[in-house]
C-alpha cells in the first residue's frame, strides 16, 4: 500500500509564544504541514501569566491580542493528531511553564498509552544565541520520551537541514526577524515528520488490512 493511499496526517502544531518569535515559527511550520499533505491544527497554550505582567510589555501584549482567534490545545488534539510538533521559547534553558502545563495535563492519555507511537518534534526561541536553544528542545523531548513517543528531530538530513546547523530542531535567536535559513530549516523539518508520520500510517493500514 502507497503512503498516498491512506488518510491524510493529522498534524498538531501547539506553541506558547510571548513576545511572537515562536507564533511566527509554529505559523509557518502549520503552513508547511499544509503544503506537504497534512490535516493541519495550529492551537496555543493557555496563557498564565498575569495580566499586569503582559501588560508591561508591549510585544507581549500585542501577541496576546495577535493570537487570540488561535484555539487553546486540549487533550483531544493530541489524540487526533498522528504527529505533534511543539514550540516553546527558552526559559533559563528550558519549556516556557504554560507550555509545560498543557504537557502536565496529558497524565491521564499517557497513563493509558495513548501518547505512544506517534511522532514528534519540537522548535523553539531565545533572545540570546547561546541561550538554551538546545537545551530546551531536548528538555521538551524528555517528555515525548515518557510519552512512548518517536521523535522525529531534523539532524542533518538534508541539505536544508545541514545548512541550518540544528539537529535538535528550528531554533531561532534574537530580536529581529527570523532568518531565511531557519525558515527553511523549520519547513525541511517539517516535511520530515510529515513524511515519517505518513510513512509510519501507511504501514499499519497495511498491517491491518
Amino acid at each position: 500500500m502507497s503512503v498516498n493511499a491512506v488518510e491524510p496526517v493529522n498534524v498538531a502544531v501547539i506553541f506558547y509564544s510571548a513576545t511572537g518569535n515562536v507564533t511566527k515559527l509554529a505559523r509557518h511550520i502549520a503552513e508547511s504541514a499544509e503544503k506537504a499533505g497534512a490535516q493541519v491544527r495550529l492551537l496555543r497554550a493557555a496563557e498564565l501569566a498575569p495580566q499586569e505582567a503582559i501588560d508591561s510589555n508591549p510585544a507581549w501584549a500585542q501577541n496576546v491580542e495577535a493570537i487570540a482567534d488561535i484555539p487553546v490545545a486540549t487533550p483531544d488534539d493530541i489524540l487526533w493528531a498522528d504527529a505533534v510538533l511543539m514550540g516553546s521559547p527558552t526559559r533559563y534553558g528550558n519549556i516556557a511553564a504554560q507550555l509545560k502545563q498543557f504537557i502536565d495535563t496529558l497524565g491521564p492519555l499517557w497513563f493509558q498509552g495513548l501518547l505512544a507511537d506517534k511522532v514528534y518534534s519540537g522548535f523553539t526561541a531565545t533572545s540570546g544565541k547561546h541561550g538554551g536553544n538546545e537545551s530546551t528542545l531536548l528538555a521538551l523531548y524528555n517528555s515525548f520520551h515518557h510519552f512512548g513517543g518517536i521523535v522525529v528531530a531534523p539532524g542533518y538530513a538534508g541539505e536544508a537541514l545541514f545548512a541550518n546547523a540544528s539537529p535538535y530542531g528550528a531554533a531561532h535567536f534574537g530580536d529581529g526577524e527570523i532568518d531565511e535559513l531557519v525558515l527553511k530549516g523549520a519547513t525541511a523539518q517539517t516535511e520530515r515528520v510529515v513524511a515519517t508520520a505518513a510513512a509510519l500510517k501507511a504501514g499499519r493500514a497495511s498491517a491491518i488490512g
